[in-house]
Protein backbone atom coordinates (compact mmCIF):
# COMPACT_ATOMS: atom_id res chain seq x y z
CA UNK A 1 0.00 0.00 0.00
CA UNK A 2 1.59 2.94 -1.38
CA UNK A 3 0.90 6.76 -0.54
CA UNK A 4 2.35 9.46 -2.31
CA UNK A 5 2.68 13.28 -1.38
CA UNK A 6 5.76 16.02 -2.39
CA UNK A 7 5.73 17.09 1.26
CA UNK A 8 5.35 15.86 4.80
CA UNK A 9 6.08 17.43 8.08
CA UNK A 10 7.90 14.51 9.56
CA UNK A 11 9.74 11.87 7.46
CA UNK A 12 10.43 8.40 9.69
CA UNK A 13 12.81 6.02 8.47
CA UNK A 14 12.62 2.69 10.26
CA UNK A 15 14.03 -0.74 9.55
CA UNK A 16 12.61 -3.90 9.64
CA UNK A 17 10.15 -2.53 12.00
CA UNK A 18 6.25 -0.04 11.44
CA UNK A 19 4.10 -0.94 9.44
CA UNK A 20 4.98 -5.15 8.30
CA UNK A 21 6.01 -5.63 12.64
CA UNK A 22 3.97 -5.65 15.18
CA UNK A 23 4.80 -4.47 18.74
CA UNK A 24 7.69 -2.79 19.95
CA UNK A 25 9.09 0.34 17.44
CA UNK A 26 6.36 -0.03 15.49
CA UNK A 27 3.90 0.45 18.17
CA UNK A 28 6.16 3.63 18.71
CA UNK A 29 6.01 4.48 15.71
CA UNK A 30 1.90 4.14 15.28
CA UNK A 31 1.90 5.82 18.51
CA UNK A 32 3.16 8.82 17.56
CA UNK A 33 1.87 9.36 14.09
CA UNK A 34 -1.54 8.65 16.09
CA UNK A 35 -0.79 11.20 18.83
CA UNK A 36 -0.11 13.92 16.55
CA UNK A 37 -2.99 14.45 13.76
CA UNK A 38 -1.98 18.29 13.29
CA UNK A 39 1.37 17.00 11.10
CA UNK A 40 1.74 14.96 8.26
CA UNK A 41 4.14 11.83 8.77
CA UNK A 42 5.87 9.82 5.76
CA UNK A 43 7.53 6.48 6.54
CA UNK A 44 10.11 4.73 4.88
CA UNK A 45 9.82 1.38 5.49
CA UNK A 46 13.49 -0.85 4.73
CA UNK A 47 13.33 -4.61 5.16
CA UNK A 48 15.43 -7.34 4.12
CA UNK A 49 13.50 -9.20 1.37
CA UNK A 50 9.94 -8.54 0.41
CA UNK A 51 9.18 -12.24 0.82
CA UNK A 52 10.04 -12.04 4.96
CA UNK A 53 7.01 -10.23 6.03
CA UNK A 54 3.62 -11.03 5.57
CA UNK A 55 2.04 -7.68 4.90
CA UNK A 56 0.89 -4.67 6.21
CA UNK A 57 -0.43 -4.87 10.22
CA UNK A 58 -1.50 -1.48 10.90
CA UNK A 59 -4.44 0.77 9.73
CA UNK A 60 -2.32 3.91 8.69
CA UNK A 61 -3.94 6.81 10.37
CA UNK A 62 -5.26 9.47 7.89
CA UNK A 63 -2.49 12.08 8.78
CA UNK A 64 0.19 9.34 7.34
CA UNK A 65 0.18 10.42 3.87
CA UNK A 66 3.43 9.09 2.45
CA UNK A 67 4.58 5.51 2.36
CA UNK A 68 7.15 3.51 0.93
CA UNK A 69 8.76 0.09 1.16
CA UNK A 70 12.48 -0.72 -0.11
CA UNK A 71 13.87 -4.14 0.57
CA UNK A 72 17.38 -4.15 0.68
CA UNK A 73 18.61 -7.79 -0.20
CA UNK A 74 16.07 -8.20 -2.42
CA UNK A 75 18.88 -9.77 -5.10
CA UNK A 76 21.78 -11.28 -3.15
CA UNK A 77 21.43 -14.47 -5.04
CA UNK A 78 23.97 -14.02 -7.81
CA UNK A 79 26.94 -15.61 -6.22
CA UNK A 80 29.02 -14.74 -9.14
CA UNK A 81 32.19 -12.53 -8.76
CA UNK A 82 32.61 -10.56 -12.52
CA UNK A 83 36.44 -9.82 -13.86
CA UNK A 84 37.52 -6.10 -12.63
CA UNK A 85 36.50 -3.11 -15.03
CA UNK A 86 38.71 -0.78 -15.29
CA UNK A 87 38.64 1.96 -12.36
CA UNK A 88 38.20 5.54 -13.20
CA UNK A 89 38.30 6.97 -9.46
CA UNK A 90 41.39 7.42 -7.62
CA UNK A 91 42.54 3.91 -5.96
CA UNK A 92 43.55 5.90 -2.97
CA UNK A 93 40.33 6.95 -2.04
CA UNK A 94 38.81 3.76 -3.15
CA UNK A 95 40.77 2.36 -0.36
CA UNK A 96 40.26 5.08 2.03
CA UNK A 97 36.25 4.58 1.72
CA UNK A 98 36.54 0.46 1.73
CA UNK A 99 39.07 0.76 5.04
CA UNK A 100 36.64 3.32 6.81
CA UNK A 101 33.38 1.27 6.09
CA UNK A 102 34.71 -1.91 7.17
CA UNK A 103 36.48 -0.46 10.71
CA UNK A 104 40.08 -2.09 9.90
CA UNK A 105 41.53 1.19 9.72
CA UNK A 106 41.81 4.36 11.71
CA UNK A 107 41.09 7.53 10.16
CA UNK A 108 37.87 9.81 10.19
CA UNK A 109 34.70 9.67 8.00
CA UNK A 110 35.44 10.60 4.38
CA UNK A 111 33.99 13.82 3.89
CA UNK A 112 32.75 12.60 0.84
CA UNK A 113 30.23 10.69 2.48
CA UNK A 114 28.01 13.13 3.41
CA UNK A 115 27.23 14.37 0.03
CA UNK A 116 24.08 12.19 -2.08
CA UNK A 117 25.82 12.98 -5.66
CA UNK A 118 29.03 11.34 -4.50
CA UNK A 119 26.90 7.92 -4.48
CA UNK A 120 26.54 6.95 -8.19
CA UNK A 121 27.24 10.17 -9.84
CA UNK A 122 30.92 10.11 -8.67
CA UNK A 123 31.93 6.78 -7.23
CA UNK A 124 29.27 4.14 -9.06
CA UNK A 125 28.91 0.90 -6.92
CA UNK A 126 31.08 -0.71 -9.53
CA UNK A 127 33.54 1.63 -9.22
CA UNK A 128 33.29 0.79 -5.50
CA UNK A 129 33.34 -2.93 -6.03
CA UNK A 130 34.41 -4.05 -9.08
CA UNK A 131 37.33 -1.52 -10.58
CA UNK A 132 40.65 -3.06 -10.68
CA UNK A 133 42.12 -1.08 -8.01
CA UNK A 134 38.78 -1.95 -5.70
CA UNK A 135 39.65 -5.67 -6.69
CA UNK A 136 43.17 -5.22 -5.50
CA UNK A 137 42.36 -3.70 -2.31
CA UNK A 138 40.26 -6.58 -1.54
CA UNK A 139 42.59 -9.35 -3.02
CA UNK A 140 45.25 -8.19 -0.29
CA UNK A 141 43.11 -7.39 2.60
CA UNK A 142 41.95 -11.19 1.95
CA UNK A 143 44.80 -12.44 1.59
CA UNK A 144 46.11 -11.07 4.96
CA UNK A 145 43.54 -11.36 7.08
CA UNK A 146 41.54 -14.26 5.74
CA UNK A 147 42.93 -16.66 3.52
CA UNK A 148 41.10 -19.58 4.86
CA UNK A 149 38.10 -18.47 3.77
CA UNK A 150 37.20 -19.47 0.39
CA UNK A 151 37.73 -15.93 -1.58
CA UNK A 152 33.39 -16.00 -2.84
CA UNK A 153 32.75 -16.35 0.59
CA UNK A 154 34.91 -12.89 1.55
CA UNK A 155 34.08 -11.17 -1.74
CA UNK A 156 30.03 -11.67 -1.03
CA UNK A 157 30.21 -10.61 2.54
CA UNK A 158 31.88 -6.93 1.49
CA UNK A 159 29.19 -7.13 -1.33
CA UNK A 160 26.47 -7.64 0.92
CA UNK A 161 27.39 -5.04 3.47
CA UNK A 162 28.34 -2.46 0.90
CA UNK A 163 25.54 -2.58 -2.07
CA UNK A 164 22.88 -1.47 0.32
CA UNK A 165 24.72 2.24 0.71
CA UNK A 166 24.54 2.98 -3.00
CA UNK A 167 20.87 1.52 -3.02
CA UNK A 168 20.13 3.95 -0.01
CA UNK A 169 21.75 6.82 -1.62
CA UNK A 170 19.16 6.42 -4.88
CA UNK A 171 15.97 5.83 -3.04
CA UNK A 172 17.01 9.49 -1.30
CA UNK A 173 16.76 10.69 -4.44
CA UNK A 174 13.53 10.31 -5.26
CA UNK A 175 11.90 10.84 -1.42
CA UNK A 176 9.41 13.80 -0.61
CA UNK A 177 10.11 17.36 0.88
CA UNK A 178 10.35 17.03 4.76
CA UNK A 179 10.50 19.73 7.95
CA UNK A 180 12.06 17.14 10.03
CA UNK A 181 13.52 13.40 9.15
CA UNK A 182 13.22 10.97 12.39
CA UNK A 183 14.95 7.21 13.04
CA UNK A 184 14.47 4.63 14.95
CA UNK A 185 17.87 3.44 14.94
CA UNK A 186 21.83 3.77 13.56
CA UNK A 187 21.91 1.24 10.96
CA UNK A 188 20.92 1.56 7.58
CA UNK A 189 17.85 3.67 8.38
CA UNK A 190 19.87 5.94 10.30
CA UNK A 191 22.36 6.24 7.18
CA UNK A 192 19.53 7.09 4.92
CA UNK A 193 18.09 9.49 7.59
CA UNK A 194 21.47 10.94 7.59
CA UNK A 195 22.09 11.51 3.94
CA UNK A 196 18.84 12.98 3.88
CA UNK A 197 19.60 15.76 6.52
CA UNK A 198 22.41 16.11 5.02
CA UNK A 199 21.28 16.78 1.16
CA UNK A 200 17.87 18.87 2.60
CA UNK A 201 19.51 20.89 4.76
CA UNK A 202 17.11 20.12 7.35
CA UNK A 203 16.99 18.83 10.55
CA UNK A 204 17.38 14.94 11.90
CA UNK A 205 16.29 13.05 14.81
CA UNK A 206 17.29 9.82 16.30
CA UNK A 207 15.73 7.71 18.64
CA UNK A 208 17.37 4.26 19.84
CA UNK A 209 14.89 1.83 21.18
CA UNK A 210 17.82 -0.58 21.86
CA UNK A 211 21.35 0.09 20.96
CA UNK A 212 21.62 -0.68 17.12
CA UNK A 213 25.51 -1.78 17.12
CA UNK A 214 25.44 -3.85 19.99
CA UNK A 215 22.08 -5.61 18.86
CA UNK A 216 23.62 -6.71 15.80
CA UNK A 217 26.36 -7.90 17.38
CA UNK A 218 24.30 -10.39 19.24
CA UNK A 219 22.30 -11.61 16.17
CA UNK A 220 24.73 -11.86 13.50
CA UNK A 221 24.96 -15.27 14.63
CA UNK A 222 21.74 -15.64 13.62
CA UNK A 223 21.46 -13.63 10.42
CA UNK A 224 20.50 -15.30 7.13
CA UNK A 225 22.56 -12.29 5.02
CA UNK A 226 26.06 -13.27 6.88
CA UNK A 227 26.75 -15.81 3.72
CA UNK A 228 29.80 -17.54 5.09
CA UNK A 229 27.91 -21.25 5.79
CA UNK A 230 30.94 -23.49 6.52
CA UNK A 231 29.75 -26.31 8.61
CA UNK A 232 30.42 -25.63 12.62
CA UNK A 233 32.59 -28.46 13.00
CA UNK A 234 35.17 -27.65 10.04
CA UNK A 235 34.79 -23.77 11.38
CA UNK A 236 37.88 -22.22 12.84
CA UNK A 237 36.67 -20.03 15.38
CA UNK A 238 38.80 -17.09 13.86
CA UNK A 239 37.48 -17.46 10.52
CA UNK A 240 33.80 -16.74 11.47
CA UNK A 241 35.03 -14.16 13.64
CA UNK A 242 36.72 -12.03 11.05
CA UNK A 243 33.69 -11.99 8.97
CA UNK A 244 31.05 -11.23 11.81
CA UNK A 245 33.94 -8.36 13.30
CA UNK A 246 34.22 -6.75 9.62
CA UNK A 247 29.81 -6.51 10.19
CA UNK A 248 30.12 -5.20 13.75
CA UNK A 249 32.51 -2.71 12.67
CA UNK A 250 30.61 -1.83 9.17
CA UNK A 251 27.40 -0.96 11.56
CA UNK A 252 29.73 0.97 14.13
CA UNK A 253 31.29 3.37 11.78
CA UNK A 254 27.75 3.76 10.14
CA UNK A 255 26.46 4.17 13.33
CA UNK A 256 28.99 6.84 13.91
CA UNK A 257 27.81 8.61 10.82
CA UNK A 258 24.02 8.75 11.86
CA UNK A 259 25.28 10.37 15.64
CA UNK A 260 27.27 12.79 13.68
CA UNK A 261 24.30 14.13 11.65
CA UNK A 262 21.99 13.61 14.22
CA UNK A 263 20.69 17.23 15.66
CA UNK A 264 19.10 15.13 19.29
CA UNK A 265 19.87 12.02 20.14
CA UNK A 266 17.63 10.38 22.20
CA UNK A 267 17.79 7.02 24.16
CA UNK A 268 14.49 5.66 26.52
CA UNK A 269 16.75 5.14 29.82
CA UNK A 270 19.83 6.09 30.89
CA UNK A 271 21.91 3.19 30.62
CA UNK A 272 21.11 3.30 26.80
CA UNK A 273 22.59 7.39 26.87
CA UNK A 274 25.33 6.01 28.38
CA UNK A 275 26.09 3.26 25.61
CA UNK A 276 25.33 5.87 23.26
CA UNK A 277 28.34 7.77 24.44
CA UNK A 278 30.35 4.91 24.33
CA UNK A 279 29.74 4.41 20.92
CA UNK A 280 30.37 8.01 20.01
CA UNK A 281 27.09 9.87 20.46
CA UNK A 282 28.23 13.59 21.51
CA UNK A 283 26.54 14.52 24.96
CA UNK A 284 25.28 17.53 24.44
CA UNK A 285 22.68 15.86 22.04
CA UNK A 286 22.10 13.24 24.04
CA UNK A 287 18.46 12.85 26.09
CA UNK A 288 16.49 10.45 27.86
CA UNK A 289 12.54 10.30 26.65
CA UNK A 290 10.80 7.16 27.78
CA UNK A 291 8.22 5.01 26.21
CA UNK A 292 4.60 5.39 27.58
CA UNK A 293 1.54 3.94 27.04
CA UNK A 294 -2.24 4.56 27.27
CA UNK A 295 -2.51 4.17 31.25
CA UNK A 296 -6.57 4.84 31.33
CA UNK A 297 -7.31 2.42 28.47
CA UNK A 298 -4.84 -0.50 30.06
CA UNK A 299 -6.57 0.01 33.28
CA UNK A 300 -9.84 -1.16 32.10
CA UNK A 301 -8.15 -4.20 31.88
CA UNK A 302 -7.18 -4.15 35.41
CA UNK A 303 -10.83 -3.73 36.49
CA UNK A 304 -11.63 -6.67 34.00
CA UNK A 305 -9.76 -8.98 35.86
CA UNK A 306 -10.52 -7.95 39.81
CA UNK A 307 -8.81 -9.48 42.67
CA UNK A 308 -8.26 -12.99 40.36
CA UNK A 309 -4.70 -14.09 40.07
CA UNK A 310 -4.65 -16.00 37.18
CA UNK A 311 -1.53 -18.40 37.40
CA UNK A 312 -0.83 -17.40 33.93
CA UNK A 313 2.37 -15.88 33.21
CA UNK A 314 2.54 -14.19 29.53
CA UNK A 315 5.25 -13.33 27.40
CA UNK A 316 4.80 -10.57 24.63
CA UNK A 317 6.81 -10.67 22.11
CA UNK A 318 8.28 -12.35 18.56
CA UNK A 319 9.40 -16.40 18.82
CA UNK A 320 12.82 -15.54 18.07
CA UNK A 321 16.15 -16.03 19.39
CA UNK A 322 17.15 -13.43 21.03
CA UNK A 323 13.98 -13.29 23.37
CA UNK A 324 15.35 -16.65 24.23
CA UNK A 325 12.06 -18.77 24.12
CA UNK A 326 13.53 -21.55 25.25
CA UNK A 327 14.89 -20.08 28.65
CA UNK A 328 10.99 -19.25 29.05
CA UNK A 329 10.15 -23.11 28.34
CA UNK A 330 12.39 -24.29 30.40
CA UNK A 331 11.40 -21.92 33.48
CA UNK A 332 7.63 -22.77 33.17
CA UNK A 333 8.57 -26.75 33.20
CA UNK A 334 10.38 -25.93 36.91
CA UNK A 335 7.64 -24.00 37.54
CA UNK A 336 4.70 -25.86 37.25
CA UNK A 337 6.76 -28.72 39.82
CA UNK A 338 5.28 -26.13 42.57
CA UNK A 339 2.23 -24.87 40.98
CA UNK A 340 0.57 -27.29 38.84
CA UNK A 341 -2.20 -25.21 36.99
CA UNK A 342 0.66 -22.94 35.70
CA UNK A 343 0.42 -22.04 32.80
CA UNK A 344 3.05 -19.59 30.44
CA UNK A 345 1.50 -18.28 27.03
CA UNK A 346 3.89 -17.05 24.66
CA UNK A 347 1.84 -14.49 22.43
CA UNK A 348 3.35 -12.80 19.14
CA UNK A 349 4.34 -13.93 15.57
CA UNK A 350 6.01 -16.78 15.32
CA UNK A 351 7.11 -16.26 11.42
CA UNK A 352 10.06 -13.96 11.78
CA UNK A 353 12.30 -17.11 12.62
CA UNK A 354 10.05 -20.42 11.62
CA UNK A 355 13.29 -22.63 12.36
CA UNK A 356 13.71 -21.12 15.79
CA UNK A 357 10.16 -21.45 16.47
CA UNK A 358 9.82 -25.03 15.19
CA UNK A 359 12.68 -25.85 17.90
CA UNK A 360 10.49 -24.28 20.61
CA UNK A 361 7.37 -26.14 19.61
CA UNK A 362 9.59 -29.31 19.60
CA UNK A 363 11.02 -28.06 23.19
CA UNK A 364 7.35 -28.33 24.44
CA UNK A 365 6.60 -32.03 22.87
CA UNK A 366 9.73 -33.22 24.32
CA UNK A 367 9.20 -32.37 27.86
CA UNK A 368 5.47 -32.44 27.45
CA UNK A 369 4.08 -29.07 28.19
CA UNK A 370 1.56 -29.10 25.69
CA UNK A 371 -0.76 -28.33 28.20
CA UNK A 372 1.33 -26.19 30.22
CA UNK A 373 2.84 -23.82 27.25
CA UNK A 374 1.04 -22.28 24.52
CA UNK A 375 1.92 -20.45 21.53
CA UNK A 376 -1.07 -18.35 20.69
CA UNK A 377 0.48 -15.81 17.79
CA UNK A 378 -0.14 -12.06 17.78
CA UNK A 379 -3.47 -11.53 19.93
CA UNK A 380 -4.71 -7.99 20.94
CA UNK A 381 -3.41 -7.17 24.32
CA UNK A 382 -7.34 -6.21 25.51
CA UNK A 383 -8.15 -9.85 25.06
CA UNK A 384 -4.88 -11.39 26.86
CA UNK A 385 -3.95 -9.24 29.87
CA UNK A 386 -7.18 -9.91 31.83
CA UNK A 387 -6.81 -13.47 32.03
CA UNK A 388 -3.34 -13.18 33.06
CA UNK A 389 -1.33 -12.85 36.71
CA UNK A 390 2.39 -11.76 35.37
CA UNK A 391 4.08 -10.41 32.65
CA UNK A 392 7.72 -11.44 31.64
CA UNK A 393 10.77 -11.47 29.61
CA UNK A 394 13.33 -14.40 28.76
CA UNK A 395 14.99 -11.60 26.50
CA UNK A 396 19.04 -11.45 25.98
CA UNK A 397 18.81 -7.95 24.93
CA UNK A 398 15.78 -4.80 24.90
CA UNK A 399 15.77 -1.53 25.11
CA UNK A 400 12.27 -0.17 26.94
CA UNK A 401 9.99 -2.86 26.38
CA UNK A 402 5.83 -1.70 25.99
CA UNK A 403 4.71 -5.10 27.04
CA UNK A 404 5.99 -4.92 30.59
CA UNK A 405 4.23 -0.85 30.51
CA UNK A 406 1.18 -2.18 29.08
CA UNK A 407 1.10 -5.36 31.66
CA UNK A 408 1.63 -2.41 34.56
CA UNK A 409 -1.07 -0.47 34.05
CA UNK A 410 -2.91 -3.43 33.46
CA UNK A 411 -2.06 -4.33 37.36
CA UNK A 412 0.50 -6.95 36.64
CA UNK A 413 3.74 -7.28 38.26
CA UNK A 414 6.66 -8.44 36.02
CA UNK A 415 9.62 -11.24 36.04
CA UNK A 416 11.95 -10.47 33.59
CA UNK A 417 16.03 -10.97 32.77
CA UNK A 418 18.40 -8.24 33.48
CA UNK A 419 18.20 -6.33 30.21
CA UNK A 420 17.91 -2.87 28.84
CA UNK A 421 15.57 -0.74 31.06
CA UNK A 422 13.94 -4.05 32.77
CA UNK A 423 15.82 -3.32 36.36
CA UNK A 424 14.76 0.02 36.16
CA UNK A 425 11.28 -0.47 34.98
CA UNK A 426 10.73 -3.10 38.02
CA UNK A 427 13.04 -1.61 40.68
CA UNK A 428 12.85 2.20 39.84
CA UNK A 429 15.17 4.53 38.55
CA UNK A 430 14.98 7.68 40.64
CA UNK A 431 15.01 7.92 44.66
CA UNK A 432 11.54 8.91 44.47
CA UNK A 433 10.67 6.32 41.78
CA UNK A 434 12.52 3.70 43.79
CA UNK A 435 10.45 4.49 46.77
CA UNK A 436 7.17 3.47 45.18
CA UNK A 437 8.97 -0.45 45.51
CA UNK A 438 9.81 -3.66 43.13
CA UNK A 439 6.81 -4.38 40.97
CA UNK A 440 8.50 -7.74 40.31
CA UNK A 441 11.42 -9.13 40.28
CA UNK A 442 15.00 -9.18 37.34
CA UNK A 443 16.99 -12.37 36.96
CA UNK A 444 20.07 -13.43 35.46
CA UNK A 445 19.83 -13.80 31.57
CA UNK A 446 19.32 -17.59 30.50
CA UNK A 447 18.43 -18.63 34.00
CA UNK A 448 15.32 -20.48 33.48
CA UNK A 449 15.92 -21.77 37.25
CA UNK A 450 15.53 -18.26 38.86
CA UNK A 451 13.25 -17.07 36.33
CA UNK A 452 10.64 -20.28 37.70
CA UNK A 453 11.84 -19.25 41.37
CA UNK A 454 10.10 -15.36 41.34
CA UNK A 455 6.42 -17.13 39.13
CA UNK A 456 6.35 -19.21 42.22
CA UNK A 457 7.52 -16.63 44.74
CA UNK A 458 5.04 -14.09 43.18
CA UNK A 459 2.24 -16.37 43.51
CA UNK A 460 2.04 -18.23 46.43
CA UNK A 461 3.16 -14.61 48.33
CA UNK A 462 -0.14 -12.86 47.85
CA UNK A 463 1.00 -9.97 50.07
CA UNK A 464 3.99 -9.71 47.90
CA UNK A 465 2.46 -9.85 44.60
CA UNK A 466 -0.20 -7.25 46.15
CA UNK A 467 2.68 -4.78 46.69
CA UNK A 468 4.51 -5.92 43.05
CA UNK A 469 0.77 -5.19 41.20
CA UNK A 470 0.41 -2.00 43.44
CA UNK A 471 3.84 -0.79 42.74
CA UNK A 472 3.94 -1.32 39.14
CA UNK A 473 0.73 0.57 38.78
CA UNK A 474 1.92 3.36 40.57
CA UNK A 475 5.39 3.89 38.46
CA UNK A 476 3.45 3.44 35.25
CA UNK A 477 1.42 6.41 36.34
CA UNK A 478 3.93 8.55 37.76
CA UNK A 479 6.73 8.07 34.50
CA UNK A 480 5.22 6.22 31.73
CA UNK A 481 2.11 7.79 30.46
CA UNK A 482 1.88 8.11 26.80
CA UNK A 483 1.06 11.71 26.96
CA UNK A 484 4.05 12.69 28.06
CA UNK A 485 6.08 10.89 25.41
CA UNK A 486 3.92 12.35 22.91
CA UNK A 487 4.41 16.12 24.25
CA UNK A 488 8.10 15.51 23.82
CA UNK A 489 8.40 14.58 20.56
CA UNK A 490 5.55 17.55 19.40
CA UNK A 491 7.74 19.97 20.81
CA UNK A 492 11.26 18.48 19.14
CA UNK A 493 9.32 18.58 15.75
CA UNK A 494 7.95 21.77 15.95
CA UNK A 495 11.24 23.13 16.80
CA UNK A 496 12.87 21.36 14.06
CA UNK A 497 10.37 22.25 11.35
CA UNK A 498 10.81 25.80 12.48
CA UNK A 499 14.28 25.65 11.71
CA UNK A 500 16.18 27.47 9.25
CA UNK A 501 19.57 26.53 8.48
Amino acid sequence: MRRSAEEVDVLIVGEGTYPYIRGGVSSWIHQLIQGMPELRFGVVFLGSKEEDYEGIQYEFPENLVYFTSHYLFQNVGDTEVTEPVPGRVDPELLEGLHGWFDGMEEGSMPEELSRLEFYNEEVRYEDFLHSKGAWEFIRRRYERSASDLPFIDYFWTVRNMHLPIWELAALAKGLPRFGVVHSPSTGYAGFLASLLSYDRKRPMLLTEHGIYTIERKIDLLNADWVSYEKPSLLQQPEEFNYIKQMWVNFFDRIGRFSYRRAERIFSLFDDARRKQLALGAPAKKCEVVPNGVDVPRLERLDWKRGDRIPHVVVLIGRVVAIKDIKTFIRAIRIATQSIEDLEGWVVGPLDEDPIYAQECKNMVETFRLEKQVRFLGYRSIDEILPDCGLVTLSSVSEGMPLSILEGFAAGLPAVTTDVGSCRELIEGGSEEDRALGSAGRVTAIADASALAKAYVELFENETLYRQSQQAARARVRLRYRKEQMIGTYRRQYEEAIRWQG
